[in-house]
């Protein structure tokens, strides 16, 4: 199960499009999954909804954050052009930091961000959020991990047959390697996972819809100003 070129290139706008359609489904079903599971388990009385639901919602907060941190942190071993290129990189076998206890700790990232949101989505649309990023995930990883076996052939194939895919081992698979990590471009680059995490920490403990948009919403513009300057950085300067 590989993605297409088209797929990869356009991997931001497909995930984008995952979270409308889940988000979007309030119109059939106006009701959060937290608070639908505790309305159909029945253990919770409706006055204590508040106080469960927080409890729910803090969880998935915690996974947000540890995706963001498994991103942000596989992310300090790669360029910074590696993370956001339209075309597969190959050219280069990472196995340093948390390349050494799974294969592709971003696309975990991304996994645990679904599951992190799932509560705060209707019960249909958690099913199309999870469902739809681990659906996504496999077939970038199948594009991606064809080219490193084809790019790097044995010691990719070492790697791949001792660090398991998306699940990660308890101690390392691999020795550390020379690589240094660089946790300012990775701090950068992942910003935009640490605004949804911090939105729904927010969420979590003041329930106020509002106040998780307006997080959004100004994180979104924070996030493009972040991009800008580091595409401008990222510029080769004339000389002279």
């Amino acid at each position: 199960m590989r993605a297409s070129e088209f797929e990869f290139r356009r991997r931001g706008w497909f995930f984008f499009a995952l979270f409308l359609l889940t988000f979007g489904s309030y119109a059939l079903q106006p009701v959060n999954s937290a608070e639908w599971l505790l309305r159909v388990t029945g253990r919770v009385a409706p006055p204590a909804w508040g106080g469960a639901g927080r409890c729910i919602f803090a969880l998935g907060a915690l996974l947000i954050g540890l995706g963001a941190w498994l991103r942000t942190w596989g992310t300090a071993y790669l360029h910074k052009e590696v993370v956001r290129d339209k075309v597969v990189r190959a050219d280069r076998l990472v196995a340093d930091g948390p390349y050494r206890f799974v294969r592709n700790p971003l696309y975990l990232g991304n996994i645990l961000l679904a599951i992190g949101f799932a509560p705060m989505a209707p019960p249909l649309g958690a099913v199309v959020l999870v469902g739809g990023m681990v659906f996504l995930v496999l077939r970038l990883i199948g594009r991606e991990e064809a080219a490193l076996l084809e790019k790097q052939g044995e010691a990719y194939r070492e790697y791949f047959a001792r660090v398991p895919r998306l699940w990660p081992a308890l101690r390392p698979r691999v020795p550390p390697g020379l690589a240094e990590p660089h946790w300012g471009q990775a701090w950068a680059a992942e910003i935009w996972m640490w605004i949804l995490a911090v939105a729904a920490a927010v969420f979590a403990i003041t329930l106020e819809a509002g106040l998780f948009d307006g997080i959004v919403w100004s994180g979104l513009a924070v996030y493009f100003l972040v991009r800008a300057w580091m595409v401008r950085r990222a510029r080769p300067r004339s000389a002279g």
